[in-house]
């Protein structure tokens, strides 16, 4: 029997591919392709950009207004929708390819499943070169896509209509993996996107990709729960593994029953809500007092779905002791790994199945104290901080970080999520938000990328349109990266953003500073004339009226009064609003007996630096290898 096809250009027979693909989980279906996003040029513009004309009724297009941007705005729809939904975007060839390396990146080191769809240069090869393309004398076969091999957990080239059919299932596979998920990229040579061919009726028929739940090994789960029993000081760590799993419900009851405090990694914040009485709350270099200080003595770390990242163990010295076992469960086969006992699992199922072997012995009432004092005493200092009459006064020079955080957390409320990235805010966020849920907080630390808040602001909102969404973002990376507020007016997907003006790059001048540099480098000043420097007056910027210009509406908070109510209007507004704070820079959140290696120059004529170098060299001496 002949098989049934249509006549379809490979662009055509790619959209209507992804329009169809669902997932499945739990027994629960539902579609996995959300909007696609895209710039068009000459690279895709004849193909995709047909196709998606033709599709409009079926496929919803976004025009975005950078490539980079529009990758961070997929990353963070998957983190809404919890890896189980995605987005495709696609781009010209050349510098409109070359502009998501960096969003594809951020996307596969947080694990989160976005499809990349970049034009290329001709299969044919009969033209060349091409407007954009990078000639290399020793292949035929690179061109500037090739910069996103590293970056992307599958990538292929299409270079014949006919390999859609295999290249797509493979990207699937990945996008929907558990363990191997992040950006997938699919080159789309320009000539190959309006080639037809016929595609098989079959291929385009709707399909259900089944995400698995991986059972932990019974002789490990008897290891693990022996290991619990014996412990002492026990510690868990909840990482985003825990929420993907959507095991907070387990989370929650297996630390009340059997007396196990929990720290937060910034994945993780939210997958046990702030008030539950075992939460100690953030833990390593961004931590808190509570949690950092009962790591200090635990004799066994269990390491919930997370990496393990140099934040979350304070440069390997958030749990010093030598005989402190870590046992790491994960999906990923390399994370587990990173404990002294791995277990490779879905986080659900192993607390399920380590619940039911531990002894039920009741946990020693001196752990249940110890672990409500310590809550208390972070508790009255989140407190403190926050709050508008904090102990050393009120500032003299804006308002400071923490009262800033205070009040979106407040203004947030129940149905609000926070997001953030880069900066020193990622950190007193993880120390000071108090988070109900696991849908409450979004800080993009794995890459710690500049420019991503915004963008990834418009992402969850474009995931989930009820949901309050408010960005907390640094005039630095707001230069960097604005223009997806456009996008969201055009979107109708309204957005808060909290603009903090710190006059630079307050994050790494502060850290700058504490290895001994005295120089204006991260400061926004004007050149002086005289000295050459970078020491001048602060550059004066209109960021009302640049978001203004922008369609935003736009204003400025001086005071936490101000801020109460530009937050409160920005909620019921028409349209996105942007709100400027200048953050007393004078007042920081501590560190909290925590710390991160980041290293000292050995050798230096300053003698401030000499001073800083000595403090890392002891610092180092705390470190635990391997961990």
């Amino acid at each position: 029997m002949k098989r049934a096809t249509s006549r379809l250009t490979t662009a055509q027979a790619l959209v209507e591919f992804l329009r169809v693909q669902h997932v499945e989980r739990d027994g629960e279906a539902s579609p996995f392709f959300g909007p696609l996003l895209g710039i068009f040029g000459h690279g895709n513009v004849g193909g995709l950009g047909e196709a998606l004309e033709a599709a409009q009724d079926r496929t919803r297009f976004i025009p975005m207004r950078n490539e980079q941007a529009m990758v961070h705005a997929a990353a963070a729809y998957a983190w809404r929708k919890r890896r189980l939904g995605a987005l495709a975007c696609t781009s010209s060839v050349g510098p409109g390819a070359t502009n998501m390396v960096t969003g594809a990146a951020g996307a596969t080191i947080n694990r989160l499943p976005v499809l990349l769809l970049p034009g290329d240069v001709f299969a044919r090869r009969h033209v060349r070169p091409l407007l954009q393309q990078l000639e290399m004398p020793g292949s035929q076969l690179a061109s500037v896509n090739d910069t996103l091999r590293p970056v992307s957990r599958y990538w292929d080239r299409i270079e014949r209509p006919e390999q859609l059919l295999a290249a797509l299932p493979e990207a699937m596979r990945v996008l929907t993996s558990v363990a191997e998920t992040g950006a997938v990229t699919l080159c789309l040579p320009q000539d190959t996107q309006a080639e037809a061919f016929d595609v098989p009726a079959d291929f385009l028929e709707p399909r259900s990709w089944r995400v698995a739940r991986p059972e932990p090994e019974p002789e490990l789960v008897a290891e693990v729960a022996r290991l619990l029993d014996a412990a002492r000081r026990p510690l868990i760590v909840a990482g985003g593994g825990v929420r993907y799993s959507a095991a907070e419900a387990e989370l929650a009851a297996f630390a009340e029953r059997h007396a196990i405090p929990v720290a937060e990694t910034q994945a993780g914040k939210g997958t046990l809500a702030w008030h539950h009485p075992f939460n100690l709350g953030a833990i390593g270099a961004a931590g808190g007092l509570a949690a950092n200080r009962w790591a200090r003595e635990a004799d066994l770390i269990i390491a919930l779905g997370t990496r393990l990242g140099d934040f979350t163990t304070a440069s390997a010295t958030a749990w010093p002791d030598p005989a402190a076992r870590v046992v790491a469960i994960n999906v990923g086969e390399a994370d587990a790994a990173k404990g002294a006992l791995g277990m490779v699992a879905d986080v659900r199922q192993a607390l399920r199945a380590i619940d039911e072997r531990l002894s039920g012995q009741p946990a020693d009432p001196a752990r249940r104290r110890q672990v409500e004092m310590l809550r208390a005493e972070w508790d009255g200092d989140v407190d403190n901080l926050v709050a508008e009459g904090a102990p050393e006064g009120p500032p003299r020079n804006g308002i400071t970080q923490a009262q800033v955080i205070g009040r979106v957390n407040a203004a947030a409320g129940r149905d609000g999520t926070v997001v953030c990235a880069a900066g020193s805010m990622p950190g007193d966020l993880h120390k000071l938000w108090r988070a109900a849920s696991a849908d409450d907080y979004h800080v993009e630390y794995g890459y710690s990328c500049m420019g991503y808040e915004i963008a990834g602001g418009l992402g969850i909102k474009l995931a989930d349109p009820q949901r309050e969404v408010i960005v907390l973002v640094g005039d630095g990376s707001y230069l960097m990266m604005n223009s997806e507020i456009v996008t969201s007016l055009q979107e109708q997907a309204h957005l808060t953003v909290v603009l903090v003006d710190s006059q630079g790059y307050a994050s790494i001048a502060g850290l700058a500073r504490s290895m001994g540099a005295r120089n204006g480098f991260n400061d926004r000043r004007a050149r002086d004339a005289a000295s050459g420097r970078l020491e001048g007056p602060v550059l004066p910027i209109d960021f009302v009226a640049h978001a203004a210009s922008m369609g935003a509406r736009a204003e400025r908070a001086s005071t936490v009064d101000e801020l109460d109510a530009a937050l409160a209007a920005a909620r019921r507004a028409d349209r996105s609003s942007v709100i400027v704070v200048e953050r007393d820079a004078r007042s920081r959140v501590g560190s909290y007996e925590s710390w991160w290696e980041v290293p000292v120059a050995e050798v230096s004529e300053s003698e401030s630096v000499r001073a800083a170098r000595a403090e890392y060299e002891e610092a180092r001496k705390r470190q635990r290898w391997p961990a």
